[in-house]
């Protein structure tokens, strides 16, 4: 019974994941990177207080293709000049801190890379928002 229901949930959310991908932007994309790398830290952290190493592992390396293969991945270095050099070098650090951070189950550097990707990942919501409101007046005025 409860495989059937955890089954049932856990498909649920795929298609929930799945349908917020088609119908997102790039810049709604980005987003969910942040959020399921921040999400797969806090299931580390559970892991890691419930002494489950091997389920810590899968949710840092998660994090850690998030971050690498995702977020990393999308950085136009053309385009994105200083910046983007200087995001690589975040998104390096950070990888290379959650391999330590699983190395030595350390919380306090999940805890630092989680607040580094909460402060980008604010910042990333906040460009959002900003981008609609211009569209928003461009779009009323004319």
């Amino acid at each position: 019974m409860y495989a059937t229901m955890s089954n049932a949930i856990s498909a649920y959310q795929r298609v929930g994941v799945e349908t917020g991908i088609e119908s997102a932007d790039p810049h709604k994309l980005i987003l969910m990177l942040f959020e399921g790398a921040q999400e797969a830290l806090a299931k580390a952290k559970m892991h890691m207080h419930h002494n489950e190493i091997a389920e810590k592992g899968q949710m840092l390396s998660k994090a850690i293709m998030i971050i690498d293969h995702g977020l990393k991945a999308s950085l136009d270095m053309n385009a994105g000049g200083d910046l983007a050099i200087k995001l690589q070098a975040l998104y390096d650090y950070m990888t290379h801190r959650l391999v330590v951070a699983n190395i030595q189950g350390n919380l306090e550097i999940v805890n630092e890379v989680n607040k580094l990707l909460s402060e980008l990942h604010d910042a990333w919501k906040d460009i959002g928002e900003s981008n609609r409101t211009k569209a928003t007046i461009a779009t009323t005025t004319i």
